[in-house]
């Protein structure tokens, strides 16, 4: 994975089609589409940059017209930045548990409530230096962490990040990009839209287990890679989890393949947030970059065939 070319730099990202990312305050009922109240990213810095960065988050706040309502807005969300040792490498992939995930040294962090300046604005953590983030070889650069934690309250806190070089626009970092092991996020009410996203199958991986929570029978969810055309998954119902193993064959390490999900096209589901893992054979999570690495994937049946 060394040597990344450039990516977005925004969180979702735009061919992803997905609106926004979604944390629950830490009150919250797991019904409504958030299993643990906490979402991980991660940001790789490439070795080229030597100026100084900025994570900045849109709408951090809880209480404006993006967010999801319970009865009345009483929802904090801490964002926290982290660098150093440790950010990356001691992470416990197969755990998104704040408890094993808290690694790195601290750089940044506050907390969001109810606040108008923030609604549909941006915030902006930092600036950092490249060198406080950790470096990773493989990763092609330096990495921090960024954690969102409901702190309290029930509603729920939609939200954006971006990685940019300004700290008062979107001024995006070349080579930079974002990755998560466990995405949590809001599909868009629109039934014509179809969102994707894309772990990366590393030359470890003979069988992948995807596994998705609170999909509400929200239409369906099909894998796409140089192998698989459209392979179905199962899907969940409201607050549980449904996980189905699949063969990962030689043509696919290394690769990229894509979740695919289509929504219901004859009942509308609103609002409805989702969380998406990938875990290889020895329960390791994997990668979800937010633009695919080596790029969208194509089915080839001459690979499959061979």
């Amino acid at each position: 994975m060394a040597g990344l070319p450039a990516f977005s730099q925004q969180v979702p990202a735009i061919d992803e089609n997905i609106p926004y990312l979604v944390t629950f305050g830490a009150n919250s009922s797991t019904s409504w589409g958030d299993d643990d109240f906490c979402q991980i990213f991660y940001c790789v810095i490439p070795k080229s940059q030597t100026g100084p960065i900025y994570l900045r988050v849109y709408d951090p706040d809880t209480g404006g017209s993006l967010d999801e309502l319970k009865g009345k807005f009483n929802t904090v969300i801490n964002f926290s930045i982290f660098g150093g040792k440790g950010c990356w490498s001691d992470a416990v992939q197969n755990s998104q548990s704040l408890a094993n995930n808290k690694k790195g040294f601290l750089l940044a962090s506050k907390s969001f409530g109810v606040d108008i300046k923030y609604d549909k604005k941006w915030y902006t953590f930092g600036p950092f230096n490249p060198s406080e983030g950790e470096f990773i070889e493989k990763l092609g650069g330096r990495v921090f962490k960024i954690i969102a934690q409901g702190v309290s309250g029930d509603d729920g806190n939609l939200y954006q990040y971006f990685l940019s070089t300004s700290p008062d626009k979107n001024a995006p970092v070349e080579g930079g990009n974002f990755f998560t092991y466990k995405y949590h996020f809001r599909l868009s009410d629109d039934q014509k839209h179809i969102s994707q996203i894309y772990p990366f199958v590393d030359d470890k991986t003979i069988s992948v287990e995807i596994s998705n929570f609170d999909w509400d029978n929200d239409g369906t969810i099909r894998i796409f890679s140089n192998s698989k055309n459209g392979t179905y998954c199962d899907i969940s119902g409201q607050d549980n989890w449904v996980v189905k193993k699949f063969p990962i064959v030689a043509a696919e390490k290394n690769t990229t393949i894509e979740l695919q999900f289509m929504k219901n096209q004859s009942v509308k589901v609103l609002n409805n947030n989702v969380v998406v893992t990938v875990k290889n054979q020895y329960g390791v999570a994997l990668p979800f970059f937010v633009v695919p690495i080596g790029g969208i994937p194509v089915y080839s049946p001459k690979i499959r065939m061979k």
